[in-house]
């Protein structure tokens, strides 16, 4: 590990940071909630405190990346696919004749999808929900002979399921590499990833806050000013937090950056998913009930696209060698 920390070392400082940050955090959004004084300022106070109550989350995963085995990561990951999946089929009008289908995606996709992660078979994990489901969920839906507004009802699943399944199972899969570079590990690459995209998520929520503007893709919680301050906020961070990562300084800063494009892009398409069913946002104090697809929409689209960067990083030595422009000499 760089700066000279130990890997156990580098562990406690980074846990005492983020639990300090979420109790202290939380105890002044509820003491800013009770001071609030009209409806506009809680419902802002109430959309943060939801995001900050995602860091104890965010706690609880750092701790089981460390002390437990990483299958016990992995279930929770499996857990945390269920409820989205539960959200995002509770918003599309589905008939009785799917009950089979919707049986096979809680109760068989999900067990398989992280089975095959927690055995890394990643031809299997990358290939079984966009080529071998997708195949097999509109014949099981199919024989039911049920034929009213079929090519939707078979979307919106597939939809729900690489949404839901797919693409979050990319994130604990970043425990499968064997990195070993500059000292780091899966482990600290797995958090550097979700601490860059709550962090995004989080500054933009609270820059929005502040600094109100033009709504972001409809969504009541994000302004276009908000993502601008935010996001420079939020890629600063992960240029900072390089040291824990097995990439270098610039390469850390241009990682933050796809993650945080590729968690507006998330919260864009969610955004659109959501208005054209007819669904509002719900992001309050119900964790974990209603509201979870816009939280964990920039992880969504982030997990993939850093898992395969990363991938062709170590396992195809795409970029492991490739040298700092002579522009960007200063980010070292």
């Amino acid at each position: 590990m760089r700066f000279g920390f130990s890997l156990n070392e580098t562990y406690l400082l980074i846990l005492a940071v983020l639990v300090t940050i979420a109790t202290v955090s939380t105890i002044y959004g509820q003491f800013a909630l009770k001071k609030a004084a009209w409806a506009e300022q809680i419902d802002r106070i109430r959309t943060v405190n939801s995001r900050v109550r995602m860091l104890w989350w965010l706690i609880v995963i750092f701790s089981f990346a460390f002390w437990f085995h990483p299958t016990v990561l992995i279930i929770i990951f499996a857990i945390i696919s269920f409820f989205a999946l539960r959200e995002f089929i509770a918003l599309t009008p589905t008939k009785s004749s799917d009950h089979w289908a919707l049986v096979l995606s809680f109760y068989v996709v999900i067990p398989l999808q992280y089975a095959l992660v927690a055995l890394d078979y990643r031809a299997l994990f990358t290939l079984f929900i966009p080529v071998y489901l997708f195949l097999l969920l509109p014949v099981l839906m199919a024989v039911k002979r049920d034929n009213e507004l079929f090519f939707d009802r078979v979307a919106k699943i597939q939809w729900g399921l690489m949404l839901s399944i797919y693409c979050i199972s990319h994130a604990p899969a970043l425990l499968n590499f064997e990195v070993d570079r500059f000292g780091s590990t899966a482990s600290f690459l797995l958090i550097f990833f979700l601490l860059v995209v709550f962090l995004g998520d989080l500054f933009v929520v609270i820059m929005s806050a502040f600094l109100g503007g033009k709504t972001l893709f409809d969504n009541p919680h994000k302004t276009v000013k908000g993502l601008a301050a935010g996001g420079i906020l939020a890629v600063l961070c992960g240029y900072g937090l390089f040291w824990m990562t097995p990439f270098r300084s610039w390469q850390a800063l241009l990682m933050s950056l796809v993650i945080l494009g590729a968690g507006t892009m998330g919260d864009m398409v969610i955004a659109a998913v959501k208005r054209s069913i007819g669904s509002r946002f719900m992001d309050g104090d119900k964790y974990m009930t209603r509201g979870v697809l816009e939280r964990l929409a920039p992880l969504m689209f982030a997990a993939p696209l850093f898992y395969h960067i990363t991938q062709a990083f170590f396992l195809l030595n795409v970029f492991e060698e490739l040298p700092l422009p002579a522009w960007l000499s200063f980010l070292g």
